[in-house]
């Protein structure tokens, strides 16, 4: 029974872990560049937007060449189509080198072709002009600040009354499969009575909403409209595509007369001191699903650690270390449990041969000999169970943790993917064009610790025994295998310690 609960945990490890552990991770691709001046304009292909208003939305098929604006910072470049007067991609540099597209960032009204106004170091804006109204759209984006002032001035230069329905789109999101970040895709949002996590998959409105975000694995933005009522959605425009914005109340201005319109905008990684700073109730939007508490908890841990030694992989051993500890009862209970079990082994393969025929008595006699000797079956597997919660918490912590972005350790360059100790031009079965040390010792731990805890055992109990402790670690390898590397050196350093007092726990009479 302990057999099959075990076999049943690993497989639901396998399904849960392998979509995100198998999956390539994303890659930055080059766009193709035009040099023309300090602005540096690029070609790019870009969608026509749709106008905020789910039911005027544009046919998401139609594409137009334009040309791009490259705002450049130290720590990022904004991508802006000028047409749009909208942000397509923010690049991020510094270590972190993360594309975070938004396609038509911060749109306004997609029926306008705006022109480039001003550009400044810390600034720049658009403008659109007809007969009836004026718009200028400043975007103030401090270097080295991950906040963004957008403020969007409308004029009415007609003799009537100009109705505005003012609105603002966050983003569009791809949600298709071929995207590497879709299945990390979410919405953020808070309204007056609480903060909520949605799925981008589904068209969803809220009314008195404060403010609004997306995000992806590392990256995020979030807006909050200034001293403003307005109410959000989120809208499928296409069975692979949703798009996210904002409204605001209608307004009629009069002639002669102007209005503006001010956000607070975030753009940068989900890092929780540098949201927290930007303002408390924005952090919300780091969440770690299920187990968000305990994920929370172990991040700051790590946090701390990191603190100490000011490197994250001696960060996740000490905190590998400190989990092991903290669960150590358990362990202890698991590891003398699977002793009593090898230990009433051989009385137990005895009574299987005196009673091969009679079944249930044999499952009577199994479990008075359990009963006398005060053994529970299940004793080596309920501690397994109970620690299962903190490791899904720690896997969603660290695999969308920034801080292991470029983060360095012994051989390997990138916490966040895996160790790559060795790359080959050409790729070799089962491996790809690299080899991953870790998950490799690993593996071999396990293997190791499968072997010194088997029960003794003969005939059929012994082959599944010799089948088991060949499958497990060959199994959890592969899952592990294209993990990021500093999940990985969690893991193999808490097998470490496991692999050491099984060791101390065999040599007790």
């Amino acid at each position: 029974m302990e057999k099959r609960l075990v076999l049943a945990i690993a497989l639901s490890l396998l399904v849960l872990l392998s979509w995100s552990a198998l999956a390539p991770k994303p890659q930055l691709v080059d766009n193709k560049v035009v040099i023309a001046n300090k602005s540096q304009l690029v070609t790019f292909q870009q969608e026509i937007p749709s106008t905020v208003m789910p039911s005027a939305i544009m046919p998401p098929s139609v594409d137009f060449a334009t040309e791009t604006v490259k705002f450049t910072q130290d720590s990022r470049e904004i991508i802006f189509n000028p047409i749009m007067a909208a942000i397509v991609e923010v690049v991020f540099k510094d270590g972190l080198e993360h594309r975070l597209p938004l396609k038509i960032g911060f749109l306004t009204d997609g029926n306008l072709s705006f022109k480039q106004h001003r550009v400044t170091k810390d600034s720049i804006s658009f403008v659109y002009e007809d007969q009836n109204k004026r718009i200028i759209k400043k975007f103030i984006i401090p270097n080295n600040s991950y906040i963004i002032e957008l403020e969007v001035q409308i004029q009415n230069l007609s003799p009537s009354p100009l109705l505005l329905n003012p609105q603002l789109v966050l983003g569009r999101l791809d949600l298709s499969a071929k995207n590497t970040q879709s299945r990390y895709q979410d919405i953020f949002l808070g309204n007056k009575e609480k903060t909520m996590h949605l799925s981008a998959g589904k068209d969803f409105s809220s009314s008195d909403v404060k403010f609004i975000g997306l995000r992806d694995q590392y990256f995020c933005t979030i807006v909050e409209p200034v001293n403003m009522a307005t109410s959000a959605y989120i809208k499928k425009i296409t069975p692979h595509e949703s798009e996210v914005g904002l409204f605001m109340s209608e307004t009629n201005l009069k002639p002669g007369a102007q209005i503006g319109h001010s956000f607070r905008i975030y753009l940068g990684p989900q890092d929780l001191k540098i949201i927290s700073n930007a303002k408390p109730e924005w952090t919300a939007i780091i969440y770690f699903g299920t187990f968000d508490f305990i994920a929370q908890l172990l991040l700051q841990l790590l946090g701390f650690f990191y603190s100490l030694v000011h490197n994250w992989g001696l960060a996740i051993i000490i905190l590998s270390i400190a989990v092991y500890f903290l669960l150590f009862p358990l362990s202890i209970k698991q590891m003398r449990s699977m002793k009593e079990m090898q230990i009433l082994q051989p009385k137990i393969e005895a009574l299987r041969k005196e009673l091969k025929d009679n079944p249930q008595k044999l499952n009577k006699e199994i479990m008075e000999l359990y009963k006398e000797h005060k053994v529970n079956p299940l004793g080596g597997c309920l501690p397994l169970l109970l620690q299962m919660p903190i490791f899904f918490a720690l896997y969603q912590a660290l695999i969308r943790s920034v801080a292991l972005r470029g983060a360095h350790f012994l051989w390997i360059k990138d916490l966040s993917s895996p160790d790559k100790a060795f790359i080959f031009k050409n790729s070799i079965p089962f491996l790809g064009n690299q080899v991953n040390i870790l998950p490799i010792l690993m593996a071999i731990g396990m293997f190791m610790q499968q072997k010194i805890s088997m029960a003794k055992a003969t005939g059929e109990a012994a082959q599944q025994q010799q089948m088991m402790s060949i499958i497990m670690p060959i199994m959890f390898g592969v899952i592990f295998y294209h993990m990021p590397s500093g999940l990985v050196l969690y893991w193999f350093v808490n097998s470490l310690f496991m692999l050491c007092y099984q060791f101390r726990i065999n040599r007790q009479k």
